[in-house]
C-alpha cells in the first residue's frame, strides 16, 4: 500500500483552501495581517513590525526550525496550537474537488429547500467543494434523515443524461463512501431543466465495471420521485437503527402471535424508534391475520387504518407486507372473489396532506388491486378511527398498530355485539365508496380524481420509471425492505394507464 505523503501540519494548515497562502508572496501578505492582528489582540504593539525572512519560513514548513519569541507569540495566537505542534508532520490527503457548477443547477438546488415541506438542503447551493447534506424532515409519524448528495452537470444523451467526464474523478471520490448518498445529475450547463437522482451504491458499481453512470431521464425528481425517496430513506434509516433490538426480539414476537389477545404498551419497548415500533407492529398483526387465514370458509375482507400517504408507506416497501398481500391473494382471489379492502380517507385527511403523500396512498391502492384485492373507500370523519380488522361471516379479528397507543392490538371474537361496529363500518363504505368502479382501472382513476392528482401524469411517470426500474434508481440497504413490489405496481398501473388513456 502507498503511504500518505506527510507535510508539517503548518503546511496543512496554510494549504487550506480557506487561507491558500503556501506560497511566499502569499505568506507574506498574511503575515502582516497576523502581525498586526496579534499586536493589537494581545495588546503587544511591538509585535505589528516583527517581520519574518523567506529562508526563516521555508525552515518553518519544513519543520527544521521552531519559531521562538515574538513570531512564535504570533504563530500560535493565530492558529490556536503551540509551534511544538505546528512542525509536526501530519498525513496529505489527495482531495478531489468538484467542478463548480451552472448558475441554473444553483437555482434548481435551492429547488430542495422549497418544493416539498419535508425537504431541505443544507448549505443550501452546491458549492464547489462542499459535500452537502439533503434533510428529509420528519412527518406526523416517522423521524426524519439526511443523505449526502452532491451535485453535477450532465448532458442528455437519447433517453438518459451522461455526468461528464471532467467530473469522473471527483464522482469516484464521492461515491467510495460507503455512507448513504445521491448524485444529483443537472443539465442546467447544457441549458435544460431538472435533477436526475441516481443512489451512490448503483453509481459504484457502474464505475466498478468500466461503466459510465448513465441516468435515465424517468430518474428526474418532482412529486412523483420524492415521494419514494423520502418514504424509503426514512424507513430505511429507521430500521436501521433498531436492527439490533428487532433481532433481539423475534422469540419475543413469536411468542404474542400464538396468544389469542395481546395489547403491549409502548413502554415495554423503548429503545424503538417511531420506524421499529411501526415495523414490529406491523409484522405482529401481519402473522397474526396469517395464522387464522386458514380457519376462515370464505373470502375475507379488510380494513385498513392508514389514511394518509405516510401512513401507508410500509405497505409499499416493509417485505412482510407484500408476502401477506401475495398469500392472501393466493387463497382468496378471483374473479367472483368477495375479497376486498376498505379504507376511511375523509377529506380533511386529504387536503392536509402535500401531493407526494397522496401519491404513497395512491400507490399503496394500486399495489392491493393488482393483487385482485378490490377496493372500497369511504370519506365518512365518523369511520376514520375504526381499527383494523379482517371480517369473514360472523368472526372478526382485530390486528391494528396505525394510530394505536399500545405497540399493536390484537385479539379474535365471534361475538355480535364486537363484530357489529365493523360490521356496520364496512356495509356503510361499500354503499357509498368514493371510488366505486366496475375495475381496477374505474377504480384508480376516481382515486386519482378524488386524490386531485392528474391521471394522465401519474400513469405515464409509472410507465416511464416502470421500464427502467426502481432498484437501479434507489436502493434500500435493510433487509426488511425491498422495492419489488412497488416495481410490479409501477408496472400494474403504467399498464392500467395505457388502457383507459387520458380519460
Amino acid at each position: 500500500m502507498t503511504q500518505p505523503r506527510t507535510r508539517t501540519l503548518l503546511y496543512v494548515l496554510l494549504d487550506t483552501p480557506k487561507l491558500n497562502c503556501v506560497s511566499w508572496p502569499r505568506f507574506q501578505v498574511l503575515w502582516s495581517n497576523m502581525a498586526s492582528n496579534a499586536a493589537d489582540k494581545l495588546q503587544v504593539p511591538r509585535l505589528a513590525k516583527v517581520r519574518v525572512s523567506q529562508a526563516t519560513y521555508k525552515r518553518w514548513l519544513a519543520g527544521t526550525h521552531v519559531a521562538r519569541g515574538d513570531t512564535r507569540t504570533i504563530l500560535e495566537f493565530f492558529f490556536g496550537k503551540n509551534v511544538e505542534a505546528l512542525r509536526q508532520m501530519v498525513p496529505v490527503r489527495e482531495v478531489v474537488l468538484p467542478r463548480s457548477v451552472d448558475r441554473r443547477t444553483r437555482i434548481a438546488a435551492q429547488t430542495l429547500d422549497y418544493t416539498w415541506p419535508t425537504s431541505r438542503h443544507l448549505p443550501g447551493e452546491p458549492d464547489a467543494g462542499i459535500h452537502a447534506t439533503w434533510e428529509l424532515a420528519s412527518g406526523r409519524h416517522w423521524d426524519g434523515t439526511t443523505i449526502g448528495v452532491q451535485f453535477y452537470e450532465a448532458e442528455p444523451c437519447g433517453d438518459v443524461v451522461l455526468v461528464g467526464a471532467a467530473d469522473l474523478p471527483h464522482l469516484r471520490s464521492f461515491v467510495r463512501s460507503s455512507r448513504r448518498g445521491l448524485v444529483l445529475a443537472s443539465l442546467g450547463a447544457a441549458g435544460g431543466a431538472g435533477l436526475y437522482v441516481m443512489d451512490t451504491a448503483l453509481t459504484r458499481q457502474s464505475l466498478a465495471v468500466g461503466q459510465e453512470p448513465r441516468v435515465p431521464l424517468a430518474y428526474q425528481l418532482d412529486d412523483f420521485t420524492y415521494a419514494i425517496i423520502w418514504a424509503l430513506h426514512v424507513l430505511d434509516d429507521g430500521l436501521l437503527a433498531d436492527d439490533q433490538p428487532l433481532s433481539d426480539r423475534a422469540d419475543e414476537l413469536q411468542h404474542y402471535v400464538k396468544i389469542s389477545t395481546s395489547t403491549p404498551p409502548r413502554s415495554d419497548m423503548p429503545d424503538l424508534s417511531p420506524v421499529g415500533v411501526a415495523w414490529i407492529g406491523s409484522s405482529l398483526c401481519t402473522r397474526y391475520i396469517a395464522r387464522h387465514l386458514d380457519d376462515l370458509s370464505e373470502a375475507p375482507v379488510f380494513w385498513t387504518r392508514e389514511a394518509t400517504g405516510e401512513e401507508c408507506a410500509p405497505w409499499l416497501f416493509f417485505r412482510h407486507k407484500h408476502d401477506h398481500l401475495q398469500a392472501v391473494a393466493r387463497l382468496f382471489a378471483g374473479p367472483a372473489s368477495a375479497l376486498g379492502c376498505f379504507f376511511c380517507v375523509p377529506e380533511s385527511a386529504v387536503r392536509s396532506s402535500e401531493p407526494y403523500e397522496r401519491i404513497l396512498l395512491f400507490l399503496t391502492v394500486a399495489m392491493m388491486e393488482m393483487h385482485g384485492i378490490k377496493v372500497w373507500m369511504s370519506s365518512a370523519p365518523e369511520y376514520a378511527q375504526t381499527k383494523a380488522v379482517v371480517l369473514a361471516h360472523n368472526r372478526a379479528i382485530l390486528a391494528n398498530w396505525v394510530r394505536e397507543e399500545s405497540i399493536w392490538r390484537v385479539a379474535t371474537t365471534s361475538a355480535p355485539r364486537e363484530v357489529a361496529p365493523y360490521r356496520e363500518a364496512i356495509t356503510h363504505a361499500r354503499a357509498h365508496s368514493i371510488i366505486d368502479g366496475q375495475t381496477p382501472a374505474d377504480r384508480l382513476h376516481a382515486l386519482a380524481s378524488y386524490l386531485d392528482l392528474d391521471w394522465t401524469w401519474l400513469t405515464g411517470r409509472c410507465r416511464a420509471l416502470s421500464k427502467e426500474g426502481l432498484s437501479r434508481m434507489l436502493r434500500p440497504r435493510s433487509r426488511l425492505l425491498t422495492l419489488k413490489a412497488l416495481d410490479q405496481t409501477l408496472l400494474f398501473l403504467g399498464a392500467v394507464g395505457g388502457r383507459s388513456g387520458g380519460r
